[in-house]
C-alpha cells in the first residue's frame, strides 16, 4: 500500500462514500505499523461534487484529456505574444470544448448514481478554465486528485488586453535601397520564439479540433446509450408486468391446486366410508345368513323326531 494507490482509489469513489473507506485505508496502514503512510492518508480531503465530476472525467474520458492539456499548454505560451484575432480564435475553441467536457462530467456523475445540476456543472467549467491556464491545476486535474473547486473561473484576459500589437509596417524602401543587395539577415532569437510559438498555436488549433471531433462522438454515443438504456427500461417494464400476470396467475393455479386436493382428500375420506360400509353390510348379511341356515337346520330336525 503506498500514498498514490490509495489517492487514486479514494478520489474514484463517490463523495459519500470517500470519508468511511479513507479512515479504513488509514486504521489498515496503522495496523501494518506505518503509522506515517495512515497520518498522510487521513490528511486526504473529501472531494466537492465539482472536484469529483472532474476527476471522474479524467478516468472515464481519458483520451480526451490530453488534448486539452495540449491546448492549455499551446494558450500559455503564446497568450502574450498573439495578435487579438488568434486570440479570440482560441477562446471561442476553448469555450466550446470546456462547455462540452462539463456536460460529459454531468452525464457520467448521472450514470454513476449520483447526478448533478447546472450549478456544478458550472463548477466545473471553472475548474476546467483553470486547467487551461494553471499548469499545476493541469497536473492535479490530470491525476485525477482534485478536491476543491474554484472560486472563480480562471482563465486568459480577453484577447484584446492580452495581444502584443501587430509591429508597424515598415516605409516603402527607395528604388536605391531595393536596387542594393544585400544578404538577408539570419532569423533572430525574437523570430524563433515567434516562430515556436506560431507552432505551438497551430498545434494548439489542431488539438481543439480534434478534441470537439471526440467530444462530437461522445455525444452521439451518449445519445445512442441513452436510447438503448430507454429501450431497455422499456423491456425492464414489459417483463415486469408479465411477471404481475404470471405471478397472479400462479396463485390462481395454487388456490385450483390446493381445491383439487381438497377434492381429492374428501373423495379418499368418502371412499373408506363407503368401503368401511360394505364391509359392515357384508358380516351382517353373512351374520344374518348363518341364522337363518341354523334356524332351518333346526327346524328340519324337529320335522323328522316328529314323523317317528
Amino acid at each position: 500500500m503506498d500514498l498514490e494507490s490509495v489517492a487514486d482509489e479514494l478520489y474514484g469513489l463517490r463523495p459519500q462514500d470517500f470519508t468511511a473507506a479513507r479512515d479504513a485505508r488509514a486504521a489498515e496502514a496503522r495496523r501494518a505499523g506505518d503509522r506515517a503512510l495512515a497520518g498522510k492518508i487521513g490528511k486526504l480531503r473529501r472531494p466537492s461534487l465539482a472536484a469529483w465530476a472532474s476527476n471522474l472525467l479524467v478516468r472515464e474520458r481519458s483520451e480526451e484529456i490530453e488534448p486539452l492539456l495540449r491546448i492549455g499548454e499551446g494558450l500559455r505560451q503564446a497568450h502574450h505574444d498573439l495578435d487579438g484575432a488568434q486570440l479570440r480564435e482560441l477562446s471561442r475553441q476553448q469555450h466550446l470544448v470546456i462547455n462540452a467536457l462539463a456536460r460529459q462530467a454531468r452525464q457520467l456523475t448521472a450514470q454513476a448514481g449520483h447526478p448533478v445540476g447546472e450549478d456544478v456543472q458550472r463548477e466545473v467549467e471553472g475548474i476546467l478554465h483553470a486547467v487551461l491556464a494553471d499548469p499545476e491545476v493541469a497536473r492535479e486535474w490530470a491525476a485525477g486528485h482534485l478536491v476543491k473547486a474554484f472560486d472563480q473561473t480562471v482563465g486568459f484576459p480577453a484577447a484584446a488586453d492580452g495581444a502584443r500589437p501587430r509591429p508597424a509596417q515598415a516605409a516603402r524602401p527607395t528604388k536605391a535601397a531595393r536596387a542594393r543587395k544585400e544578404t538577408p539577415p539570419a532569423p533572430s532569437r525574437q523570430q524563433k520564439a515567434d516562430e515556436e510559438r506560431r507552432r505551438r498555436l497551430e498545434q494548439a488549433r489542431r488539438d481543439a479540433d480534434e478534441a470537439g471531433r471526440v467530444l462530437d462522438a461522445r455525444r452521439e454515443e451518449a445519445a445512442a446509450a441513452d436510447r438503448q438504456a430507454a429501450d431497455a427500461q422499456t423491456a425492464v417494464q414489459t417483463v415486469e408486468q408479465r411477471i404481475g400476470e404470471l405471478t397472479e396467475e400462479l396463485a390462481s393455479l395454487e388456490e385450483r391446486r390446493r381445491q383439487a386436493e381438497r377434492t381429492a382428500r374428501e373423495a379418499r375420506e368418502q371412499a373408506l366410508d363407503a368401503d368401511r360400509l360394505l364391509r359392515e353390510a357384508r358380516r351382517r348379511a353373512e351374520t344374518t345368513a348363518a341364522q337363518v341356515t341354523r334356524l332351518g337346520t333346526r327346524a328340519g330336525g324337529r320335522r323328522a323326531t316328529s314323523g317317528k
